[in-house]
């Protein structure tokens, strides 16, 4: 997609692979003009562990957009790799700090790259801090899709800056709301990268976080506003549909390869107690009846694609019940931060509860905040005539990010293309049994996170290279 622009070291007969920089070198980039901006620092950060000596920049891209990008000292590949982050955002190198790949500029730094990421437009106390939007039209737009592409001019002139040649290949990655930049992009900037790399997406966010996320806080609220299902009775559910669904796909071994093939009926496990942790009550059962079906209206109408699948109970700590010893239950918090300052085209304020959502009247009441964050929209021709290649992968074992969406956005994508055969030219989707969302608590087998490679089969497709058939490292 992008021009080769390397006069510049053609003329001093070396290669963008071959550049190296001293420190000089970085540190007077922080005198570096940019369009409606500004670089704040630079350093060099010393090599450590697989990743090179970099030169680390932070720069805002006005109003509010903080920018970290890292330029190899020395072996930068020629390519640019950028990074999407997760939940609200809000903190800027989140991801790099856990040591992982996902929403992390690691894998391409370590590849050579020249990468960036960004806070999305904002500060944040936490990923589930919403108070930042509260009437803040701005901020929201940096947050759906401008901080995108901020964050690409920023770093594009960075790049320039330091090596005197700009990227010849542009590589974004991104999970949960860093999957939903991944759309975003297909839809806002089609011609800003080569290729993209979108997991678990939360694409559709009034749909998910508003609407589905309230479905699931209230079908499990008493009238006394009490929690049904509580984190003891967890393992017994796991337990059940696990005996139940395992064998469906011919295989008993501990995964459910496909949860639509699973019909689950936990009525053998009745009392009327809800003190045991060996049965369940009829209310108990109530509240999965309604996580399966996901959201309704009055008139029965699907408001989301699916529900919680079978399979994702052991991840129901982290999302939906919380722990016995405390934590997790993030599913409310998200829901309660998104539905106070970011859903509404009014925003409520602090007072709001996921309780107060109306399934029948809210829907209607979020067309700005559609508008401003959504990337489900299934036609990508652009990106596609562009040339763009793109990997979709999402757990079957996802409880916070159902993954029935992704399935339902990939095939009315192959509709839009004409039909699978001409969409999987520049899409491939990898639906992985077992895996949580974004793969951060170990599942079956411990497949997790560190399990993918997506970067690998998408360097040879973008190479030249057949389409990938695997995301699983090796």
């Amino acid at each position: 997609m992008k021009p080769q622009i390397f006069g510049a070291l053609l003329a001093m007969g070396a290669t963008p692979a071959l550049a190296q920089q001293d420190a000089a070198d970085c540190t007077a980039l922080r005198d570096t003009v940019i369009t409606a901006g500004h670089v704040t620092s630079a350093r060099v950060m010393p090599a450590e562990g697989t990743l090179p000596a970099y030169c680390e920049l932070r720069a805002t891209a006005l109003p509010a957009i903080s920018i970290e990008v890292r330029l190899p000292m020395e072996g930068w590949n020629g390519h640019y790799y950028q990074a999407g982050c997760g939940g609200f955002c809000g903190i800027l190198g989140r991801a790099d700090a856990s040591g992982g790949w996902v929403n992390a500029m690691r894998p391409g730094l370590e590849r050579g790259y020249a990468t960036a990421t960004s806070d999305s437009g904002h500060f944040g106390l936490s990923v589930v801090d919403g108070e930042w939007a509260y009437n803040n039209p701005a901020a929201e737009r940096d947050w759906g899709w401008r901080s995108i592409g901020e964050t690409h001019r920023v770093a594009q002139a960075m790049i320039d800056a330091f090596y005197g040649a700009a990227s010849d290949r542009a590589i974004f990655q991104g999970c949960s709301t860093g999957g939903r930049m991944a759309h975003v992009a297909t839809q806002r900037y089609p011609e800003m990268f080569d290729g993209i790399i979108s997991g678990a997406p939360a694409m559709d966010y009034p749909g998910l976080v508003a609407t589905k996320m309230s479905w699931i806080v209230q079908a499990n609220t008493d009238a006394d506003g009490n929690q049904i299902l509580k984190p003891a009775k967890v393992p017994l559910v796991a337990e059940a549909v696990m005996a139940q669904c395992d064998a469906t796909d011919g295989t008993e071994d501990g995964v459910i390869e496909d949860p639509r093939a699973c019909d689950v009926d936990l009525t053998g496990l009745t009392c009327n107690s809800a003190d045991g942790t060996d049965c369940l009550t009829p209310e108990e059962q109530g509240v999965i009846v309604k996580w399966r079906q996901g959201p309704v209206n009055r008139a029965g109408e699907q408001l989301y694609p699916g529900g919680v699948p079978e399979g994702s109970e052991p991840f129901w700590g982290l999302w939906l019940t919380g722990f016995e010893q405390g934590g997790g239950k993030l599913v409310p918090a998200f829901a309660t931060g998104f539905g106070r300052y970011m859903a509404f085209d009014e925003d409520p304020g602090p007072t709001w509860s996921p309780l107060d959502f109306d399934f029948t009247e809210d829907p209607q009441r979020m067309s700005a905040a559609a508008a401003a964050y959504n990337g489900d929209n299934p036609d990508i021709s652009a990106f596609r005539a562009a040339g763009g290649k793109m990997i979709v992968y999402h757990g079957w074992a996802d409880a916070i990010v159902t993954p029935y969406k992704t399935v339902d956005w990939y095939e009315k994508a192959a509709e839009a293309a004409g039909g699978e055969e001409s969409l999987q030219e520049n899409v491939r989707l990898f639906m992985v049994p077992g895996l949580d969302h974004c793969g951060i608590l170990p599942g079956p087998g411990g497949i997790n996170a560190a399990a993918l490679d997506p970067m690998t089969p998408l360097e040879a497709w973008l190479d030249g290279g057949t389409a990938p058939m695997s995301i699983m490292a090796e």
